[in-house]
């Protein structure tokens, strides 16, 4: 597929009229996945109002730090316009490699929503991937797409690809071990399991400021979610023992005692990282360490890991939080 095709396969795509504000009303108690990037969000703003030109300059300055991209590119493809004025935005600049993948991104996200047909966003990841041969986003793309649609085997091609361009890619390995904790989700209480072989083994393989440091407590709190889902653990992650045995204490006090010497704090996605450690923290027990940690975190939760299993998480956030900070 070709620029060319981007811009010409399927239906024809009317831009919409720019909406008089952000064309739906967020609840005070909304999740932003732009977090705390507030360049992200007024970008996200402007392209849901047609004005693609920040969403251009945004991802220009933003150049190959490749996580910051893959949040950036991630959150703006989610905009409910983003298709049709990202098609307009490679109409003026038919060989703009930032365009290509943004439209890709955007078209795995309607796939991953049954809005668009999957082979018609691979095609468009492929075509992006042409376009910018380094860039492992649109390969990230795929592999979202494929870590809810895919086989086994092109889901581990796609991380090797992923990595190949970028071996520490933080969204990249939460994909992957979100989907190897879901293997065996019939069997109960299991050590051994390969997420967690997974998840250290990246993480020792990691430099010493990355936050892949974490990755031990995400696939504790993923393998959670599986468990608990089947029957095996109580859905109350609180009252599960899932995270008071020894090899969960051991995971939670490394990752703790990690984020307390961190000095990288512009990394654009360690809130998600943070909330998953309070999360631990809060079903561990550690009310103060859990408060710390709440304390950084200010407003922005994230959905993961407090709906796990199927909980609704604002009010689990808020709970655990008003608790741990002693304002319940």
């Amino acid at each position: 597929m070709t620029v060319h095709d981007l811009l010409t396969t399927g239906p024809k795509t009317v831009s919409p009229p720019p909406p008089l504000g952000r064309g739906r009303k967020r609840a005070a108690h909304a999740y932003d996945a732009a977090l705390d990037d507030a360049e992200l969000a007024a970008a996200r703003t402007a392209l849901a109002q047609g004005r693609w030109q920040t969403a251009r300059s945004l991802l220009a300055r933003t150049g190959d730090e490749w996580d910051r991209r893959g949040h950036r590119v991630t959150v703006l493809a989610r905009e409910q316009y983003c298709v049709p004025w990202t098609r307009d935005w490679l109409l003026a600049e038919p060989d703009s490699a930032d365009a290509a993948v943004l439209l890709a991104l955007a078209q795995v996200q309607r796939a991953l929503r049954g809005k668009e047909k999957p082979p018609r966003a691979r095609e468009a990841c492929h075509a992006a991937a042409a376009l910018a041969p380094a860039d492992p986003t649109p390969w990230l793309g795929l592999l979202m797409l494929e870590k809810a649609l895919g086989a086994e085997p092109e889901v581990r091609r796609l991380f090797a690809e992923v990595r190949g361009r970028y071996a520490d890619h933080h969204h990249a390995h939460h994909l992957m071990i979100a989907r190897l904790a879901e293997h065996q989700s019939g069997t109960g209480t299991d050590p051994l399991h390969e997420v967690y072989d997974f998840a250290n083994a990246a993480a020792e393989r990691a430099p010493a400021d990355s936050p892949l440091a974490v990755l031990p407590v995400i696939a504790h709190a993923e393998r959670y979610r599986v468990l608990a889902a089947a029957g095996h653990e109580p859905r109350d992650a609180a009252a599960s023992g899932h995270w008071t045995g020894r090899r969960a204490r051991q995971v939670m006090r490394a990752a703790f005692d990690w984020w307390l010497e961190w000095e990288q704090e512009g990394h654009p996605r360690r809130l998600i990282d943070l909330n998953f450690l309070a999360h631990a923290k809060v079903c561990e027990g550690r009310g103060a360490e859990a408060a710390a940690l709440f304390h950084r975190i200010g407003e922005h939760a994230t959905p993961s890991p407090w709906s796990y299993p199927d909980r609704d998480p604002y009010p689990a956030f808020r709970t655990a939080r008003d608790t741990a900070l002693g304002t319940a």
